[in-house]
C-alpha cells in the first residue's frame, strides 16, 4: 500500500475471486462456477445489436429489463433494481441496511465477500456458526439484531434451506432486513421471489451469471417491496446510475425471452452433477447435497489441498479454501460432461 491509502481501509482484506488462467496454460477451468454452456441465442443476438449504439450512454432505470424481469417473476417493474452482478446489489445492501447500530449477520462459512462488504462499508458484523453438517439452524437467526444475509444455496457448501425454514425467519425478524442471496438457485432450490409479497423486510438477489450464461457481462438483480427497492437505488444512484451497460442489458432480455434455453442448459448441469457424484462416490468422496452448479467434496485419505495441487498440475483448477472447519474440502464446479470425465481421469491416478 502507499503511504497515501487512506487508514479507513487498514483492515481490508480483499475478495480473492477464482484463478482466471493467462498465457498459453491450457485448464479444465471448473474453479468459479461459470457455465460450460454459451449465452442464448437472443442474448448473444441483442448484444450485437446493442454494440452499434454504445455512443450513447445505457439506460440507467434498466426499464425494458426490469419489465422483462417483471414479467418472468410475477412482480411489478417498481418491485426490481438491477445491478452490475448480484455483487453490486448486495454491496448496495451493506451500505443501505447496516450501520453502526445495524450490523451484518451471516454464517462463518458462507460466499467469502460478505465480510468484506461488511469491512468496505464499516459496519460491524456477527458471525454465526453452520451446524456440523454445515447446515443452517433457523432459530440462529430469529431475533438477529441485524440484517441478514444468507446465501441459499449456500456458497461453498451447495446446501439448500427450504423456502419454510427461510419464512420463519423473516417472520422472527419483523424489525430487520434478511436478504436471501439466491446465486445458485436454479439448480435444484426454490426461490424466495414470491414471499417478497408478503414480507416487507425481504431482499432476494439473483444472478444472470450462473445458469443463464453471462458471467462475463456481469447482471444481477434485486427484488423487494418499492420502498426497499427506493433505499437501494438511492445508493446506486450516489454512486453509479449507470451501473448496468447498454450491451449487457441486451443480452439480459434476450436471455430471460430464451427461458427454455436456460431451463434446459440447468436440467444437463443438474444431471451431470448427479452423474459426477456418483463417480466421486466410487472414488471414496463424501460431499454435500449440492443444489448448486457445484459439488463440495472431501476425500478421507487425502488433504483437500493435495487433490488441488495434484489436480492443477494435471490441467484441472478447483477451489481450494484454507479456512480450518473445510480446508479438506475442494468445490468442484459442473461442466460440461466431457470436462466431468476427464477430472474423473485425473483423479483416478491421483487417488
Amino acid at each position: 500500500m502507499s503511504r497515501f491509502f487512506s487508514a479507513k481501509f487498514d483492515r481490508l482484506i480483499p475478495y480473492v475471486p477464482g484463478e482466471q488462467p493467462k498465457g498459453k496454460n491450457v485448464f479444465i477451468k471448473l474453479n468459479t462456477n461459470e457455465s460450460p454452456f454459451p449465452p442464448s441465442p437472443k442474448a448473444q443476438k441483442y448484444a450485437a445489436e446493442a454494440i452499434e449504439k454504445t455512443m450513447l450512454y445505457s439506460d440507467p432505470e434498466c426499464f425494458r429489463l426490469r419489465a422483462a424481469l417483471a414479467d418472468r417473476y410475477g412482480v411489478d417493474a417498481d418491485n426490481v433494481i438491477c445491478g452490475n452482478g448480484s455483487d453490486d446489489i448486495l454491496n448496495f445492501a451493506f451500505s443501505a441496511f447496516c450501520d453502526e447500530k445495524t450490523p451484518a449477520v451471516f454464517a462463518d462459512i458462507t460466499y467469502g465477500f460478505y465480510r468484506v462488504f461488511a469491512e468496505y462499508n464499516r459496519v460491524p458484523y456477527r458471525i454465526i456458526p453452520l451446524k456440523d453438517d454445515f447446515t443452517i439452524d433457523p432459530a440462529d437467526y430469529f431475533n438477529a439484531e441485524g440484517t441478514v444475509f444468507i446465501a441459499n444455496p449456500n456458497a461453498p457448501t451447495g446446501i439448500a434451506l427450504p423456502v419454510g425454514e427461510i419464512e420463519e425467519i423473516i417472520k422472527n425478524n419483523p424489525e430487520n432486513i434478511v436478504v436471501i442471496d439466491e446465486a445458485y438457485v436454479d439448480f435444484g432450490a426454490v426461490s424466495c421471489v414470491p414471499l417478497t409479497k408478503k414480507y416487507d423486510n425481504l431482499v432476494v438477489t439473483e444472478t444472470f451469471s450462473k445458469s443463464r450464461s453471462l458471467a462475463g457481462a456481469r447482471l444481477g438483480f434485486a427484488v423487494a417491496n418499492k420502498e426497499l427497492i427506493t433505499d437501494l437505488n438511492t445508493v446506486r444512484n450516489s454512486t453509479n446510475p449507470y451501473n448496468v451497460n447498454s450491451i449487457t442489458q441486451a443480452a439480459g432480455i434476450g436471455s430471460l425471452e430464451d427461458r427454455e434455453y436456460t431451463d434446459e442448459n440447468c436440467r444437463k448441469i443438474m444431471q451431470t452433477r448427479k452423474q459426477t457424484e456418483i463417480e466421486l462416490k466410487k472414488l471414496g468422496f463424501v460431499f454435500t447435497d449440492s443444489s448448486a452448479n457445484f459439488i463440495f467434496a472431501a476425500h478421507p485419505d487425502h488433504p483437500g489441498g493435495e487433490i488441488y495441487k495434484a489436480l492443477r498440475e494435471k490441467g484441472v483448477l478447483i477451489r481450494h479454501f484454507d479456512a480450518d472447519r473445510i480446508k479438506d474440502y475442494n468445490r468442484i464446479t459442473v461442466g460440461s460432461d466431457e470436462q466431468m470425465e476427464k477430472l474423473i481421469q485425473k483423479l483416478r491416478c491421483i487417488i
